[in-house]
């Protein structure tokens, strides 16, 4: 091989290894040319994780879904009707012939509300005001039916509860929770017929926020026991009845006031709670009527300067204010007025209403150990005897009616909210049995004020039988208020700011003391 042979392939050897060397160079730096293509985001078969927050709502959406799908079923329309007849007596014979009132004129009242069936046999659960005084009561079922002619088992005004009874069998029905175990923030689902058929069977979500609740607004008699559940799901008149229920399924309330000045929801309704509901219940299947003991006190709920005077560390308990009736149980067992109440069987009694939950649903005859705390003596514990409580009358007038103000917080029979006082007609059989009534009975009647709101503008103005006085209001601003009627046309234009004229008759509960008229000016 020659030389220059040689030469050539060493040339051609030196190339090849340096072509090498700046291939593997390039590799090294990542300088190899990507196409556009490479540049592009590689679709992957994996979808992305679900957001934590959507599935915790739709969870709950469908825990709604599937609460309203089980509970509409068992809940019912109510109506109820009642017939007035009125006559030409009140008129002066002389004006008779004028003003050709004819006689025996038929008045029908009609009202509407909610109600849920508890047991497959047709045993229903609604609220007394949806009922009270009514000649009739028909019931529809969410399926269509109808039932004429419903029976009322029972009725107790002191918590608002009827029972009525439909001729069926194999009904759906609603399982009762537990309220006392219902929390403050739970979801919960009210259910009803808000301003009556046309929205009926409507269902509306919200919490609970706030139990215990006692509204003074809402008067049933002297042994009225509320502890109200509170919750902002919207509640409109034609609800009162229905029930409120937890995201089980399970009713915890039924739904019963609205807090309100117009009659209509705006913000927070009020439920009874189930417990309470079931109590009744059972006595009302069982003897058509509710059966209630009692301690013979009167009580107001401890504050700030009680706790301190009886030696008290935090703000809680029920005064014992005075001492009902002769021979008072509590006042035979050894407690004294002023004693603060905190315990009851050994369970806490933070505030009026327990004290009258546990209290009026124990058996007349049974002992209670109640604990008291006493200034100047510390804490002490009696057994009382309870005895049995006075059994209300039964309104004799329908409430609740459909788009009127006849929800409990706003009707007649618990108070005008903005005069912050509770009413309630006084009957002729009053008035016969109590000469000094003579004035009020010339004048035709008028509204007993049985309870004033602390915060309300006729507080210390105006007496109730706590204060040792009857007041009795005869006209509002010249107004005649002798019967629910008069009444609600007297009130129905107040506004806040104005300045309001009373005439009372205000009478003393002593039977030797006379009454007196009284002129009563308040600012709204």
């Amino acid at each position: 091989m020659s030389v220059r042979t040689r030469d050539w392939l060493k040339f051609v050897s030196l190339v090849g290894v340096a072509f090498v060397f700046g291939l593997l160079f390039a590799s090294a730096l990542n300088l190899t040319p990507k196409s556009r293509a490479a540049e592009l985001p590689q679709a992957t078969a994996t979808p992305p994780a679900p957001i934590p927050a959507a599935r915790s709502v739709n969870q709950l959406s469908d825990a709604f879904v599937a609460v309203s799908n089980r509970v509409r079923p068992a809940v019912v329309f109510v109506s109820s009707a009642r017939t007035e007849r009125t006559d030409d007596s009140q008129i002066p014979a002389p004006f008779r012939d004028f003003f050709q009132v004819p006689q025996h004129r038929p008045q029908i009242e009609e009202g509407s509300g909610s109600g849920f069936i508890v047991s497959p046999d047709g045993y229903i659960l609604t609220n007394n005001h949806v009922v009270a005084g009514a000649d009739r009561v028909s019931v529809k079922l969410y399926d269509k039916r109808e039932f004429k002619n419903v029976r009322v088992v029972g009725t107790d005004p002191q918590t608002d509860l009827a029972v009525l009874k439909i001729d069926a069998t194999d009904l759906p029905t609603i399982p009762l929770g537990n309220s006392d175990s219902t929390n403050i923030g739970e979801w919960v689902l009210a259910v009803g017929n808000p301003l009556g058929e046309e929205f009926d069977f409507t269902v509306t979500a919200g919490i609970v926020s706030a139990k215990g609740r006692l509204l003074s607004g809402l008067y049933h008699g002297d042994y009225q026991i509320q502890d109200y559940i509170q919750t902002d799901a919207a509640v409109n008149p034609g609800n009162s009845g229905g029930p409120l229920v937890n995201t089980r399924g399970q009713a915890i309330g039924i739904n019963s006031a609205i807090a309100s000045g117009t009659g209509y929801y705006t913000g927070y309704s009020f439920a009874i709670p189930i417990n309470l509901a079931r109590t009744v219940f059972t006595q009302l299947v069982a003897t058509g009527h509710v059966e209630r003991a009692q301690m013979g006190i009167s009580v107001f709920d401890a504050n700030e300067a009680d706790a301190e005077a009886v030696g008290l560390h935090d703000i809680r308990g029920v005064v014992v204010e005075d001492f009902i009736g002769k021979g008072s149980p509590a006042e035979a067992a050894g407690i004294q007025q002023g004693d603060v109440i905190t315990a009851l069987d050994g369970q806490p009694v933070s505030y009026t209403a327990q004290l009258q939950q546990i209290v009026g649903f124990k058996k007349p005859g049974e002992s209670i150990a109640v604990t008291v705390q006493r200034q100047g003596a510390g804490q002490k514990v009696y057994n009382v005897r309870l005895v049995e409580a006075p059994r209300p009358d039964a309104p004799k007038s329908l409430a609740s009616r459909s788009g009127d103000d006849n929800e409990p917080v706003s009707s007649p029979r618990s108070s005008a909210r903005i005069l912050g006082v509770g009413v309630q007609p006084l009957s002729p059989d009053d008035m016969a049995q109590d000469t000094r009534l003579s004035r009020v009975s010339d004048f035709g009647g008028g509204m007993v004020v049985t309870n004033v709101a602390p915060e309300g503008p006729a507080y210390n103005r105006l007496l109730t039988q706590d204060d040792g006085y009857y007041d009795i209001l005869m006209n509002v601003n010249g107004k005649p208020t002798r019967n629910w009627e008069e009444y609600r046309a007297a009130i129905k234009d107040l506004k806040r700011g104005d300045v309001v004229t009373l005439r009372i008759f205000r009478l003393p509960r002593q039977q030797d003391a006379a009454g007196a008229e009284r002129i009563v000016r308040l600012q709204l």
